[in-house]
């Protein structure tokens, strides 16, 4: 079930002034118009004809209004310690910049989170435009359930055997960032402020890696599911970090599957990005 949090209107319109201080009237009008639809994808588990207990897939659409809504990227890094991990995310780089791009011109705010590199975006106008958002307290986190993932990453998820490490140092440099725009931050609890400011209702995210930070950074689906907030994962665009030698010993991608299906059990649902790049509509 989809769950709108509710904001007071004196921050709705606050935010809205200042997010479109940048814009013409007329563009600024369009924006505000713009909608994104969506079919977003839950698993519900049910009774078959011979009652036996079975999930199904149910979509089910949705409509966002586009400035009400985040774009995450989640540490789409400019290098990971895991050649694979680096491969894999390579073959994903034009189609999350598509969509940053498409959704950015609807009025979607873009959150870019690199974590960790947070010093290389020192003094940046988007770096800043998350530190200056008035400062405001979050509501306790709802009660939610945390089953066990359906795939053992323990030894880190590397499927090329390679050593580990923190060779990142900012975000991969084939996702634009509009300095006018953008937010940039790692920090979920800085992020609630620019959301309360901007009236964010609605969070997409993708990125990497779907088993680690897509679920269990701060500003990432767990914390956001817990605040309240629409959260929907984009799950063509995003990876696992799961060695096929480790349980369920299946294939990678396999187990990529499994955790979107996880999420959609018991998280949130997901969309497609064709959702995201043809479905914006004004």
């Amino acid at each position: 079930m989809i769950k709108h949090v509710a904001f007071g209107a004196a921050v709705l319109v606050a935010g809205a002034i200042a997010w479109a201080a940048a814009d013409s009237p007329a563009k600024e009008a369009a924006m505000k118009t713009a909608e994104l639809r969506l079919n977003l994808r839950s698993q519900k588990l049910v009774k078959n004809a011979e009652g036996y207990n079975v999930w199904q897939a149910e979509t089910a659409a949705a409509t966002f209004q586009a400035h009400e809504t985040a774009l995450v990227l989640c540490d789409v890094w400019d290098k990971h310690w895991s050649r694979g991990a680096n491969e894999r995310l390579a073959k994903l780089l034009p189609r999350m910049n598509e969509v940053v791009r498409t959704l950015r011109e609807q009025g979607v705010l873009i959150v870019h989170a690199p974590s960790d590199t947070m010093k290389y975006y020192e003094g940046t106008p988007g770096r800043q435009r998350v530190l200056d958002a008035p400062k405001v307290e979050p509501p306790a986190n709802l009660p939610h359930a945390d089953p066990p993932q359906p795939i053992d990453a323990s030894d880190g998820g590397s499927d090329t055997g390679d050593p580990g490490g923190s060779p990142w140092r900012r975000e991969h440099p084939a996702i634009e960032v509009d300095p006018a725009r953008d937010a940039v931050s790692d920090s979920g609890r800085d992020l609630y402020n620019l959301y309360r400011q901007r009236g964010i209702k609605n969070i997409l995210i993708m990125g990497v890696h779907t088993n680690m930070c897509v679920l269990g950074r701060s500003f990432a689906i767990k914390q956001m599911v817990r605040w309240g907030f629409n959260v929907a994962l984009v799950r063509d665009l995003t990876d696992t970090m799961y060695n096929p030698a480790k349980p369920p010993y299946v294939a990678h991608d396999e187990g990529t599957r499994l955790v979107v299906e996880y999420i959609e059990k018991f998280w949130c649902p997901t969309a497609a990005s064709d959702d995201l790049v043809k479905g914006a509509a004004k």
